[in-house]
């Protein structure tokens, strides 16, 4: 199928902006609480009233600031409550958001903030102050820095204390649906950030149209979802704004140190996700399970889980026999999974990179279905998610509502609908080059069945192609190799090169657990073991298990365990955890050459 569309399920209103969802909460939902605010000793529970009051107050403080209707106002901070707070009071001023990265290096926030002409800025922590004032001199737009942790918020607040609330009221009704909401730039996998353009109405369509489909998942008074992605990354943006349209109880949290410990606090119902989280989830799980001499029942458990769930798919479903055991371990394993997820989630919605058939199966099998979606920074996030109740794992689902997807003569995706961008900021070549035709190129190539449900098989530009000719699309086996415990990252290469090879990265939160098992020394780390023949024969196992799902041609040849991480900070890898593949081919080409020379 060449393209499929589905009719929107939700109207965008003409002449409104995303602070009439706070002001409707508030009237229609008063005593309902759709914030949890994260505090030392647990949570602590914000109304739709109380959310209001503290919108406003922060509004009347950027408003006493100066801050006029179409100015930019950058957040910089991690994902707390003061963020969402923050987003909204921003949107209440009249103002634009321009997210920032807490993570992002001097001359990245350099970039940001003059690219944008971001008139105030709003921090965390110090060190994020510190970055700021490095670069200041070239940021003479910039008339205000608060910082959190120093009473930023407080200060702001005292600031508007003479603005009553019919001024902050008036701000908040000037913009409309198509006015501009937020710019956020793209994180870049090759060259400097875009700024995508979003307004109101992209908002409106994605979370609106999001929210109906999903309406199960999005009870008001009932559900509740916990973020901890970054709120800077448009996914997490859109998971903030559409549980307060819904409403439902929004909690943020800064990290994941103690993941575990604060699900079981706060008991979402749905949860959100990247594919590391929920293999993590698996991993850590089987490791447990080892370490306590009941490896063997708990891979049984999950090979039962799998089976169940593809049973699911087939006519007959389920046999007797596997709905027997499938409950046998439902008493001894899953049950006790499911609390490690909080205990009262049955779903979670997954994106930014493939989850992977087994584990998909995996999750739904347990309970707890996993959601598989695709999206990205110009399509307000989610542009094709899986349906509660008709998923088909292995697929990224069908086109959200209202929108059409088309698969363009050589494989790449192109999108068209309200919940795009309007282009990018201050860069009309790159956006001409975008939306060529009237459609967005996403630059990912996939397919789509019968029933319009999307599959992606790679990115356009990420394509290798061999010594032999051999077009190889690194995504799929990448993503397999992964998901082994041990496996942190996995970056296939090959292009011009007589076979594909891969370079590895080890997973330090499993390699000492490993280590210990296997009676390496105390304190190994991935350099002291690199070429330890029992590590090197387990990720190979791992290379096994991707190479089963691409042909012979496609199949990884050999592999390079490396000493150090893919990080950040050295530029190897984007906020949103994706390869600059460019960067790690520069750092690592010795590696490389090693691979195919020795």
């Amino acid at each position: 199928m060449r393209e499929f569309s589905l009719p929107a399920l939700y109207e965008v209103p003409s002449d409104g902006n995303l602070t009439d969802l706070v002001h409707r909460n508030a009237a229609q939902h008063p005593d309902v609480v759709v914030m949890g605010r994260k505090v030392p000793d647990g949570w602590v529970d914000v109304t739709a009233t109380e959310f209001l009051a503290d919108v406003r107050a922060a509004a009347k403080g950027l408003i006493a600031a100066g801050v006029e209707p179409g100015d930019r106002v950058a957040l910089m901070s991690r994902t707390r409550y003061e963020w969402v707070l923050l987003d909204f009071a921003i949107w209440c001023a009249g103002a634009v958001v321009v997210p920032v990265y807490e993570t992002s290096s001097p001359e990245q926030v350099s970039w940001i903030l003059s690219d944008s002409g971001a008139v105030a800025l709003v921090v965390e922590s110090g060190a994020h102050t510190a970055a700021v004032e490095s670069v200041r001199d070239g940021l003479p737009q910039l008339r205000e820095v608060w910082q959190l942790s120093a009473g930023g918020l407080d200060a702001l607040v005292a600031l508007g204390a003479e603005i009553d609330d019919a001024t902050v009221d008036a701000r908040a009704a000037s913009a409309k649906a198509d006015d501009v909401a937020t710019i956020v730039y793209t994180s870049g996998t090759t060259g400097r950030p875009k700024g995508s353009i979003l307004t109101h109405r992209a908002f409106f369509a994605e979370c609106g149209n999001v929210v109906e489909r999903l309406k199960p998942l999005f009870r008001t008074g009932e559900s509740s979802v916990l973020l901890f992605l970054p709120a800077a990354h448009v996914f997490g943006r859109m998971v903030e704004v559409a549980a307060v349209m819904a409403p439902i109880k929004l909690g943020t949290l800064p990290d994941i140190k103690h993941l575990t410990d604060d699900l079981a606090t706060f008991r979402p119902t749905l949860i959100l996700g990247v594919p590391r989280v929920f293999e993590k989830v698996y991993n850590g799980a089987r490791a447990k399970a080892q370490a306590d001499g009941k490896g063997k029942i708990f891979d049984r458990a999950s090979q039962t889980a799998i089976a169940y769930s593809r049973s699911l798919d087939t006519p007959q479903g389920p046999s007797l026999g596997l709905r027997l055991k499938h409950a046998l371990f439902d008493k001894l394993v899953y049950r006790k999974l499911r609390a490690v997820l909080g205990g009262r989630g049955e779903y979670a919605i997954s994106g930014g990179a493939p989850l992977g058939e087994r584990l998909g199966h995996f999750f739904r099998g347990i309970g707890f279905t996993v959601l598989e979606g695709y999206g990205l920074t110009e399509s307000c996030a989610a542009t094709a998610f899986n349906p509660w109740d008709r998923q088909k794992i292995g697929t990224v689902g069908q086109p959200l509502p209202g929108t059409v997807v088309r698969i363009a003569d050589d494989g790449e995706v192109l999108l068209h609908g309200e919940h795009l961008f309007e282009g990018y900021w201050n860069n009309d070549a790159a956006t001409a080059e975008a939306m060529a035709d009237g459609w967005f190129h996403t630059g990912d190539i996939g397919t789509l069945d019968e029933e319009g449900y999307l599959a992606i098989t790679g990115r356009k530009k990420e394509i290798l192609v061999t010594a032999g000719g051999k077009n190889v699309a690194p995504a799929v086996i990448e993503d397999r190799i992964r998901a082994h415990a041990l496996v942190a990252e996995c970056m296939v290469v090959g292009d011009g090169r007589p076979f594909v090879a891969a370079l590895v990265t080890v997973d330090e939160e499993f390699l000492g657990r490993w280590a210990a098992e296997h009676g390496k020394p105390a304190g190994s780390t991935a350099a002291t073991l690199r070429d330890d023949p029992d590590l090197l024969a387990e990720i190979q196992r791992a290379v096994d298990d991707g190479n089963a799902a691409v042909s012979k041609a496609e199949s990884v040849r050999k592999f390079r365990v490396l000493g150090a991480q893919f990080t950040e900070e050295d530029g190897h890898i984007t906020p949103s955890m994706k390869l600059k593949r460019n960067v790690v081919a520069k750092d690592f080409a010795e590696e490389i050459e090693t691979i195919y020379h020795g």
